[in-house]
């Protein structure tokens, strides 16, 4: 009897843990930061109402999901820490301390280690999921921003917005191995899927820089005119690529647009009208949905990619920031 009520204790207890598991999961909820509220705001993916909002440490920025999509982490600069949002609680569970002011990150292939960029410090900081510390630390360029780790996860891409460069980080070594001029105060980094090329925003230029990973140098650039604004508020920041890597988004900034880029010919398609000063942009799973942050008008837009037209604009906190979904 004994054998056997342990038995189905331990069924019982699986399935909890599969049950808790699985409404963690796939969600539909979309998540957005909001610097001056110091909260993420979650949203139902499909109705579009407000399901919680989540306190965070001050200023939260930049947002991932863990690899089994039970947590998020939320970069807090000006609370000097990464918060960690148990999804299934949709509390905030736990905080990492990497370093000051850190404003995005990225996770290595493999989930175990985080990459961070300490605005004020100059640096990029490794840390370690797993035995929750520090075992590495980067200088870079001033105000680093962009983190992207590569697929293979051999290399850490930083952008430097003072030095106007993107750094390459070997993670073998943890050593800064080359340094890539890119355009006037560069943001933002996306890989083609293949991984041959890196995409830079350059903000104050208007532009993107279109890097060769294998040689490290620029090979293209697209500049964008959207029509009726002046050449300084066009300044991209955002960006997202579609799975196949056949069409890029991009936020326009002060431009309040966000740009529709055939990756093959480098050409923009299309400026999509959204909300004022367009920022952070994520991409449905099915890429059937973009969501932009839109930093002045205090607004997340919903855009379907079929008719490229803004369906709905949903308020959010004061100067959202990031959005994700967890779809």
């Amino acid at each position: 009897m004994k054998v056997h009520r342990l038995w189905l204790l331990t069924v019982i207890l699986f399935g909890l843990i599969c049950a808790l598991n699985a409404e963690a999961k796939d969600t539909g909820y979309l998540f957005v930061s909001s610097e001056k509220d110091h909260v993420v705001t979650v949203l139902d993916g499909k109705t579009f109402k407000k399901i919680k909002e989540i306190s965070t440490a001050d200023r939260p920025r930049g947002m991932r999901f863990s690899p089994d999509r039970q947590h998020l982490y939320v970069a807090c600069g000006d609370g000097d820490s990464i918060d960690v949002i148990d999804l299934a609680k949709l509390e905030v569970t736990d905080q990492l301390d990497v370093g000051d002011d850190p404003e995005r990150f990225d996770l290595s292939p493999d989930g175990k280690l985080l990459y961070a960029s300490n605005e004020d410090d100059g640096l990029l900081t490794v840390f370690d999921l797993q035995n929750r510390k520090i075992i590495a630390e980067v200088e870079v360029g001033e105000e680093p921003e962009g983190v992207l780790a590569s697929p293979d996860g051999k290399t850490v891409y930083v952008t430097s917005e003072v030095a106007n460069v993107v750094h390459v980080v070997a993670t073998d070594s943890w050593k800064l191995v080359d340094n890539i001029v890119a355009g006037n105060r560069p943001r933002r980094l996306a890989l083609t899927p293949d991984g041959k090329t890196l995409w830079v925003t350059n903000e104050v230029s208007g532009t993107v820089s279109i890097v060769d990973t294998a040689s490290r140098t620029v090979t293209g650039e697209i500049k964008f005119k959207p029509k009726g604004f002046r050449a300084e508020d066009i300044t991209p920041v955002g960006m997202v690529m579609t799975p196949d890597g056949k069409t890029a988004y991009i936020t326009m900034g002060a431009a309040n647009h966000v740009a529709v880029v055939d990756v093959a010919t480098l050409k923009v398609k299309k400026y999509v009208l959204v909300g004022r000063r367009a920022w952070g942009i994520t991409l449905s799973r099915d890429g059937k949905t973009l969501y932009v942050t839109n930093g002045k008008s205090d607004d997340l837009s919903v855009v379907p990619t079929a008719s490229l037209k803004v369906k709905r604009s949903i308020p959010v906190g004061r100067v959202p920031y990031t959005v994700v979904v967890d779809d």
